[in-house]
């Protein structure tokens, strides 16, 4: 068979069959009686394995190692096209991410594509200063979902406080990258999540605060409850409670809890509640944390709450019972 016949069955460029045959790699057994390269059957079948091999990423030189070295071993080879591939498959997500964000700003001027790219560019710079600005003096609109996604792996504080401004700016949008946050295995990327999604005013925000106050880690949850009951969201009064008797945060869950008690008219069930932790084996300081907790909360039901106190056996107790039901007696009827 003929080199142009060979072509026309493989799909190769005959310039591409002399390269083979100039490498030694697949070397046509005759020749015309004009001098013409002639393929037997079992140079075609040669040929064939090595675009089988090529399929797998080899390159020609291993191709040739393959088919000639009787001693060869695949398993090595292979492990290091699995590697390269990865890398060249997560190469190429990258850069599908990376289109996908410049899609979802529907850019109109390649002007603003360049700028997008730009700012994407920054997103990922090693330097904080640099991803910082970049969120902070970026002139156009800067895409919702790549502000949420940079949020959720966001290490540097000053970063993570821009892009949460930016996040609140941004209408809600991006709330559905931070609800995939709130799923993570890992409890800080969750916490890196709710922090986000506080920062935004909508009514999705709320929703998903309410689904995070159910989360495993404690972090996650306080820091949803918090400002959930800071929008008058009841359903976050357990966790709240639960943060002024574990301690960490309590003194503004406490505040949150007054404040839940005065717009939400639920006062009573959170002085309940707060005195079956001091009526219960607290120690001393969850018993204080409780009894500063009660000053927060505005009614008589409290203030008789902070009256029984002022007899606590525990002195720091009492002292501090003694001195809010002053402040509140000096103050007028609550």
């Amino acid at each position: 068979m003929l080199i142009g016949e060979v072509s026309r069955l493989t799909g190769l460029s005959a310039r591409m069959l002399r390269h083979y045959d100039a490498l030694g790699l697949v070397q046509p057994t005759g020749r015309t009686s004009g001098g013409y390269r002639e393929y037997s059957p079992d140079d075609i079948r040669r040929l064939f394995h090595v675009e089988s091999l090529r399929t797998l990423g080899l390159s020609l030189t291993d191709a040739r190692r393959a088919l000639d070295e009787p001693g060869f071993a695949p398993a090595e080879l292979v492990g290091q096209l699995i590697r390269h591939t990865r890398q060249r498959i997560a190469a190429e997500q990258e850069l599908l991410t990376r289109l996908e964000r410049v899609d979802a700003a529907a850019p109109a001027q390649w002007g603003d594509v360049l700028h997008l790219v730009a700012l994407l560019r920054a997103l990922e710079s090693e330097s904080g200063g640099r991803r910082q600005q970049a969120v902070l003096s970026h002139e156009a609109p800067v895409p919702a979902r790549a502000l949420a996604e940079a949020a959720l792996t966001e290490e540097d504080a000053n970063v993570a406080g821009a892009l949460r401004w930016s996040l609140a700016r941004a209408d809600g949008r991006g709330l559905a990258e931070l609800a995939v946050g709130l799923d993570a295995d890992a409890a800080e990327v969750r916490r890196r999540a709710v922090e986000a999604i506080a920062s935004v005013p909508a009514a999705e925000a709320t929703a998903l605060l309410r689904r995070a106050i159910g989360d495993a880690d404690g972090a996650v949850r306080g820091r949803a409850a918090l400002e959930l009951g800071a929008r008058g969201g009841v359903d976050a009064i357990p966790v709240l409670l639960g943060m002024v008797v574990a301690g960490g945060r309590d003194v503004e869950a406490a505040e949150v809890l007054g404040r839940l008690a005065e717009v939400a008219g639920v006062g009573d069930e959170i002085v309940g509640a707060l005195q079956g932790g001091v009526d219960s084996s607290a120690d001393g300081p969850t018993r204080l944390r409780i009894t500063q907790a009660l000053a927060e909360i505005p009614g008589t039901t409290a203030h008789q709450a902070l009256l029984r106190l002022t007899a606590d056996a525990d002195r720091t107790v009492a002292a501090t019972a003694a001195a809010i039901v002053h402040l509140r007696d000096q103050a007028g009827p609550a």
